[in-house]
């Protein structure tokens, strides 16, 4: 019984019936600002009932909110917040109270105050003010703060990177309802980079960290040069972090040294990957990474993948390769890299033997736009329905990529495209040519971004080379998970008529095809998608007599991990003669 008394007393002591949150003539959008920044709000929904933590929550929210009023331009709010009865901020904090049965917040926020006078000098010629800077606009607190933001960055973009905000006159008038506000700037003198100094490495070379960093030293200071430094050395994947920070001294006459402060990461990595199709079979794939194979971010990269594992018209297929990228080669923009695969193709036309080897060139331009070129030699050898082929062949692909999605795992915004123009020099029976291909991808959300529209269309054609002098691995296909859902993967050719009046199916030399889909998220996790797809394979153009076309359409459910969703599609023909029945997929991420 006394045990059962102390528990009923220790409730009754923390017991809190409500809290009483009251805003008065405050539009609904100030209301819902000023809740989320209470913290007896918060405290309320997290279902706290600690007397003490109360108590301390009241009198921090004074703070928190005029703070909010003050981002809102209300400048002569007042704020009450009373614990049953008596004003939180009356209370001593050795009079805390041991028991809280209601808290009452109200909020008078008054007018909002409107800018009498908005100036900030000197400005650097070319320096964007804030539009809600200005005479006669709401004087909200971090129009200020962006005023000298805005101010300051405009010096630094000119190369004046010690530049700050050294004084301000900021007057209420609270008849009027307005504020006066003044700021003054002083840009300080325009800096170059001095020396990189690094410290945190231990396996890099200091002089491959410079290298790649591609810091201007004795150039003139630039905030975007010192991102784009930082940005470099983090897309090695050599370090866990990269910060770099200017130095509080200047070095006569002119110089700012920087120090680059890194954390390396585990040098060595692995990955791996399956999925999973009904009628195409299983596909595993991975790769083994070492990250800074000789102390310069050198990537060695060993790569595997077996695909159409129980596949039912088709064998196996596996690849096995191994590639070896150098970062800031030429430039500190510029990856070189040797690259050498083999590799076994059972296709539903043909079965080869693959090997290939060459060289290839990076450049970024941007965090958005990258170009890339190479030397490769190709060899094949095998057979397709009628005869053994070989052949032979040295390309210089050509490629670039335009990526402004706003998430490369699962876009709700923006647009991919992906071009490469590969010519190829044939030897013996093989023909010389050009391969051109494209991929296009645009998303489009609503309401928040549950709902999304996407939309892809592929395409390819060679050119110069005769279809049966092309080699088969360059030919296009349809259908399968990255082309056409519901139809067999690479079921849609060409049917040729060859020697002795023997047809065979072989790939095309044009390609078309589109993929459009509607996703809505239906909770934080989970989504669905519908699905509509189409492919066409011709041999002398695009729309011409022997172009072949198929179409597959279906549902999907998404399942949101954290990083990347986990994919089902269940899809089935709506159009050609390649397949029939339902087909499923199982992966990980979107199907574009």
């Amino acid at each position: 019984m006394a045990a059962l008394g102390a528990v009923l007393a220790a409730s009754q002591v923390q017991a809190l019936d409500r809290i009483d949150f009251s805003v008065a003539q405050g539009d609904g959008t100030l209301t819902e600002a000023l809740r989320n920044a209470s913290l007896l709000v918060a405290a309320e929904r997290d279902d706290q009932t600690d007397p003490q933590d109360l108590f301390a929550a009241a009198q921090a929210d004074y703070a928190q909110l005029l703070g909010t009023l003050y981002a809102a331009g209300h400048y002569s709010g007042i704020i009450t917040i009373k614990i049953d009865g008596r004003e939180a901020a009356g209370i001593a904090p050795l009079d805390a109270p041991r028991k809280i049965g209601v808290i009452a917040v109200a909020i008078d926020p008054g007018p909002a105050f409107r800018f009498s006078r908005a100036d900030i000098a000197p400005l650097a010629r070319g320096t964007d003010l804030p539009e809600e800077f200005a005479v006669g606009q709401v004087a909200e607190s971090g129009a200020i703060r962006s005023a000298a933001t805005a101010g300051i960055d405009g010096w630094r973009d000119r190369g004046h990177a010690k530049a700050a905000a050294t004084g301000q006159d900021i007057t209420a008038d609270h008849r009027s309802a307005t504020l006066s506000a003044r700021l003054v700037l002083t840009p300080g003198p325009k800096l170059r980079f001095g020396p990189l100094i690094v410290e945190g490495q231990e396996r890099m070379r200091l002089d491959r960290i410079r290298a790649i960093a591609g810091l201007p030293t004795g150039q003139t200071f630039s905030p975007g040069e010192l991102d784009l430094a930082a940005t470099r050395l983090r897309r090695t994947g050599v370090f866990k972090s990269v910060t770099l920070a200017e130095a509080d001294t200047i070095t006569a006459p002119d110089l700012l040294p920087i120090t680059a402060t890194v954390v390396e990461d585990k040098t060595r990595r692995y990955s791996l990957g399956a999925e999973v199709a009904s009628f195409d079979g299983v596909t595993l794939s991975g790769y083994w990474l070492h990250r800074n194979l000789l102390g310069g971010a050198e990537r060695l990269r060993v790569y595997g993948e077996v695909a159409n594992l129980g596949a039912q018209a088709s064998g196996t297929d596996y690849t096995l390769g191994v590639t070896l990228d150098r970062p800031a080669t030429f430039t500190p923009d510029t990856t070189v890299g040797i690259i050498a695969e083999i590799g076994h193709v059972d296709d539903l036309d043909y079965s080869a033997d693959t090997a290939s080897v060459g060289l290839t060139a990076t450049q970024i331009f941007s965090t958005e736009l990258t170009a890339r070129t190479g030397l490769t030699y190709d060899y094949s050898k095998g057979r397709d329905g009628v005869s053994d082929f070989e052949f032979r062949n040295i390309s210089v692909p050509l490629g670039l990529t335009w990526d402004r999605r706003d998430d490369p795992v699962s876009a709700t915004r923006g647009f991919y495209l992906e071009a490469e123009a590969k010519p190829f020099l044939g030897f013996d029976t093989t023909d010389s040519g050009v391969r051109l291909s494209w991929d296009a991808r645009a998303y489009r959300g609503f309401g928040s971004d549950r709902f999304v529209l996407a939309a892809r269309l592929q395409g390819g054609a060679i050119y110069g080379a005769s279809l049966l002098g092309t080699p088969r691995g360059e030919l296009f296909h349809s259908g399968g998970g990255g082309s056409v859902r519901g139809q067999p993967y690479n079921s849609l050719g060409i049917d040729v008529l060859r020697i002795n009046n023997e047809t065979s199916r072989i790939g095309g030399t044009f390609y078309l095809g589109s993929q459009l889909e509607a996703r809505v998220r239906v909770t934080e996790k989970i989504g669905i998608v519908g699905f509509y797809d189409f492919g066409q394979v011709g041999i002398n153009g695009f729309f011409d007599d022997q172009t072949n076309s198929h179409a597959g359409a279906g549902l999907g459910l998404r399942y949101d991990t954290g990083f990347g969703p986990i994919r089902l599609d269940v899809a089935q023909p709506v159009g050609g003669t390649t397949g029939e029945g339902v087909q499923i997929y199982v992966g990980l991420g979107q199907a574009f």
